[in-house]
């Protein structure tokens, strides 16, 4: 008998690659700051299951392209389907190829899509999610977005319109100049997923749960 889950996980497998210092990604600044610092400072091959979840997310992208693609719907218009990102600060790189990203134009007017798939829908919108459209609208400068979430057993989907806020953007930037100073000063981040009720979700399923836990030295600071 095949294993096809065998030959899916032989499919998907990645090379596993140091990540550099001074260039950073907008799909991670959202999460807990402690977790982004270890995949610098202690990274680990990305779990076979997440792999899988990465790529069920991007045949939904493709999904979607598809059908606003189609002559079916001619109220949208794709403009684009996959978005290169690069903005360059003083001391590092914010950059990388977004996939969860589309440029459509409906009634005339350039609107940003993050698509996120989810095994149910959201009553409201991510903050993660919401940082990372925030980010992509200051650095194109198409200031309308739109977050759609797409239920993966069904194809149902809810949207919400997200506004550029400048001053939400200046604070995520923050966060980035803040990551970059704990990791060329080699200090660590608090471990402020466990500090904060909304994102203490996120040390369930977390590659260095045991190493945030365990090591002493670290949690002498809380």
């Amino acid at each position: 008998m095949v294993d096809f889950n065998k030959l899916i996980d032989a499919y998907l497998a990645r090379e596993s690659y140091c990540k550099k210092i001074g260039r950073y990604y907008p799909s991670e600044i959202g999460s807990c700051l402690r977790k982004i610092w270890y995949s610098y400072k202690k990274p680990k091959p990305t779990d076979t299951e997440l792999i899988r979840i990465f790529e069920a997310g991007n045949m939904l992208h493709t999904f979607i392209t598809e059908v606003i693609k189609s002559e079916k719907n001619p109220e949208v218009k794709l403009l684009q389907s996959e978005m290169p990102v690069k903005f360059q600060e003083k001391d590092f790189i914010i950059s990388g190829r977004v996939d969860n990203l589309i440029l459509v134009e409906i009634e005339n007017k350039k609107v940003l899509v993050e698509i996120k798939s989810c095994k149910y829908l959201p009553t409201d919108f991510k903050k993660e999610h919401a940082m990372q459209l925030q980010l992509y609208m200051h650095f194109t400068g198409i200031y309308n977005g739109i977050l759609l979430y797409i239920q993966k057993d069904n194809l149902q989907t809810t949207c919400f319109d997200i506004i550029y806020n400048p001053e939400e953007v200046r604070e995520i930037l923050k966060r980035f100049h803040s990551l970059h100073l704990f990791l060329v000063n080699d200090k660590i981040p608090e471990a402020e997923a466990k500090l904060d009720p909304d994102k203490v979700w996120m040390c369930e399923k977390c590659p260095w749960k045991d190493e945030c836990e365990n090591d002493k030295e670290l949690n002498k600071m809380y």
